[in-house]
């Protein structure tokens, strides 16, 4: 969950990149992410703790990262190794040339329903599976060497060595582990950054969304706007596959999504922020949480006139770190997020946003009349309270609604939270390099959509983007 909720921080800050730039959302150009060659091994526990219908979900998450694939020969080949107490290659990097056979095989799989010989299985991906005769391409820095394995318990063999092994011969580990696995098993295995090549979900039903990882994990997007296949008339902002077209400050990006106008100045936004304080999120990474509203606050601004920001925090109960108007100036602002404490207990969203309601967005706790509000939601797990009321009430009240959710959190929630479109104001993610895209898609949402020159008291930055990132990149082991 650290890499979660830290990547997820490091996405959002994207949000406010290209300070008093506006863009528009990304423009795709086809197939435009090529797969870098690879020898791509699955090592699939199919011991009797996995239950058959559970091993489906297995094949999902296996096929949809296939999908993504470039494969072939001279590509990314695929391999997929079966083991419990026994190993079994159900077919090697060298068998499937095209992607349509590889997963066909891949629903053919079944289950072997025993033990759990992780050991033994990782062993035989460096004996066999990752072998000359099997189809392995000799190791040069243009070919990588990847495993993942998936797995949910702990083993009857050892891994660590076996594992080290792996690693010393170029083999790129990511361990998956589902349920009530031995977290230290995976770091293990886990190649270096263990926070990068580790990942955990709490049932099979949700591992297929690990998969929007892996499928950027092998992506080497095309950059169009270094090879000028754009037509921005100001700026290009690359993205993954596609382009953003932006413009200079001053400037917003005209309904063609490629020309820029005038703008005419900038007005007045009410903006609270309701964050989940639960005890999944953990003291490290709500330490994080601060110094991303703070990084906000440094881009905002503030004043009696332009943005004003409230602060909620939310467990098994709500509360108010500062209302709207409490604070004119960024410092202020920032010193008393600074000295914000972690709630750490349950999550009751819905009693959190009826607070949004009866107390944040009143005019006696502050907030103004006939002004834009924006609320913010952040939340890393399932309420533990009823949330439909309160949140059908939000919206009828016209305030702005973005649901943001990160690891555990149940995706029907955020779309009960999120405003009209309820496609274009919330996002999940499972980990950082499958989110990256979510800042850029929600830049100029939290506006006023009449005038996104109006963006402009909201978003704006003081220092380069690439430093703020930095700032936020503070690895965390799982």
């Amino acid at each position: 969950m650290d890499r979660i909720f830290s990547g997820f921080l490091l996405s959002m800050l994207l949000l406010f990149q290209d300070y008093g730039i506006f863009g528009a959302p990304p423009q795709p150009r086809g197939s435009l992410c090529r797969t870098r060659p690879t020898d791509l091994v699955f090592i699939i526990d199919s011991s009797r703790s996995v239950r058959p219908n559970e091993f489906e979900q297995v094949k999902v998450f296996m096929s949809q990262v296939i999908e993504s694939l470039d494969v072939s020969p001279n590509a990314t080949r695929v391999g997929v190794i079966n083991y419990a107490s026994t190993v079994k290659n159900e077919f090697s990097l060298k068998t499937h040339r095209t992607k349509a056979s590889l997963l066909q095989a891949v629903r053919k799989i079944k289950p072997l329903s025993t033990g759990t010989m992780t050991g033994l299985a990782i062993q035989f991906a460096i004996n066999r599976a990752f072998s000359d005769s099997e189809g392995a391409r000799v190791r040069s820095p243009e070919i990588s060497k990847v495993a993942i394995i998936v797995t949910d318990g702990r083993p009857q063999d050892g891994v660590k060595d076996v594992s080290a092994r792996a690693r010393s011969l170029g083999i790129e580990l990511f361990a998956i582990g589902v349920g009530r696995v031995d977290m230290n098993i995976l770091r293990q295995i886990a190649s270096e950054p263990l926070d990068e090549h580790v990942d955990y979900v709490e049932s099979y039903s949700v591992i297929e969304k690990l998969s929007k990882k892996f499928q950027e994990a092998f992506c080497a997007p095309l950059d169009l706007c270094a090879t000028g296949d754009h037509d921005c008339q100001q700026i290009c902002v690359s993205a993954p596959g596609s382009y953003t077209c932006a413009c200079k400050e001053g400037f917003t990006l005209n309904n063609d999504g490629k020309t820029c106008g005038a703008c005419s100045g900038g007005s007045a936004t009410d903006l609270v922020f309701l964050i989940d304080g639960s005890k999944s999120v953990r003291p490290e990474n709500f330490e994080l949480v601060k110094k991303f509203i703070n990084q906000i606050v440094d881009s905002l601004d503030v004043s009696d006139k332009n943005a004003h920001v409230g602060l909620v925090q939310y467990s098994s109960s709500v509360r108010q770190e500062f209302p709207l108007g409490r604070y004119n100036n960024k410092k202020d602002i920032k010193a008393a997020v600074k000295k914000m404490s972690y709630m750490e207990k349950g999550t009751m969203t819905g009693q959190a946003l009826s607070y949004l309601i009866d107390n944040s967005f009143a005019t006696s706790s502050g907030a103004r009349p006939g002004v834009t509000k924006v609320g913010i939601v952040f939340t890393d797990g399932r309420s533990q309270d009823y949330i439909n009321d309160a949140a059908k009430k939000a919206k009828d009240l016209g305030f702005k609604m973005f649901a943001v959710g990160v690891g555990n959190a149940v995706e029907d929630e955020l779309r009960e939270i999120a405003s009209e479109p309820v496609a274009e104001h919330y996002f999940y993610t499972a980990d950082f390099k499958s989110i990256n895209q979510i800042g850029k898609k929600l830049q100029t949402k939290i506006c006023d959509e009449k005038d996104p020159c109006e963006c402009k008291a909201i978003v704006k930055f003081q220092t380069k983007v690439e430093d703020l990132i930095k700032s936020l990149t503070r690895k965390h082991i799982l």
